[in-house]
C-alpha cells in the first residue's frame, strides 16, 4: 500500500483552499518552513498528521516551538526537512536519508543526487514574482518514493 505524503512551503500566514484540496488524502504532511500562522498549521492537521519546520520569517513565540530541522520517518524511510537548503549541514546519503525537502527559493524543484531525493514544494503562499503557487506530493511505496509537483490553479 502506498503513503501518500503532502508536501508544502513558503505559505506565510496563507492557506490556500486549493492547497488544502491539493493536500487531501494526504496521510502525513510537510511544512518546509515559512509558516507564518499557527493558523496555517492548524488547517493542515485537519487533514492530516503534520510535521513543521520553522523558516526565517517564523520569528514570533508561536514559532519558537518549531526545529529548525526535523527527521520524518515514512514506512521505512526516513525524509530531513529544513527551510533553507544552503543550511543543509550534513551528508543524507551518511546519514541514509531518503530525501532532503527545504524550501525558501519558492522555486519548485525535483532532484535526485546520489539516490537521495532533494524536493522544494515551492511556495503554496503569496505569488512572488512570476513563480507558479506550488505544493508537492510524494507516494512512497516501500523504499520507493514517486515525487510530484502540483502546480495550483489561483
Amino acid at each position: 500500500m502506498a503513503t501518500r505524503v503532502g508536501v508544502i512551503s513558503d505559505t506565510h500566514g496563507l492557506l490556500r483552499p486549493e492547497a488544502v484540496a491539493a493536500l487531501k488524502g494526504s496521510h502525513v504532511i510537510v511544512h518546509a518552513g515559512d509558516v507564518g500562522r499557527p493558523e496555517v498549521l492548524d488547517g493542515l492537521s485537519e487533514i492530516a498528521p503534520i510535521w513543521a519546520v520553522r523558516g526565517n520569517i517564523d520569528t514570533e513565540a508561536w514559532a519558537m516551538k518549531l526545529p529548525a530541522t526535523e527527521a520524518v520517518k515514512v514506512g521505512s524511510l526516513v525524509l530531513w526537512v529544513l527551510h533553507n537548503s544552503s543550511e543543509l549541514d550534513l551528508d543524507p546519503v551518511a546519514a541514509n536519508f531518503a530525501a532532503v525537502i527545504c524550501g525558501h527559493s519558492h522555486k519548485p524543484s525535483i532532484e535526485t543526487r546520489d539516490r537521495v531525493l532533494y524536493l522544494n514544494p515551492g511556495s503554496a503562499g503569496p505569488r512572488r514574482f512570476r513563480l507558479p503557487v506550488t505544493v508537492a506530493r510524494l507516494r512512497i511505496v516501500g523504499t520507493s518514493i514517486d515525487p510530484e509537483i502540483v502546480e495550483l490553479d489561483v
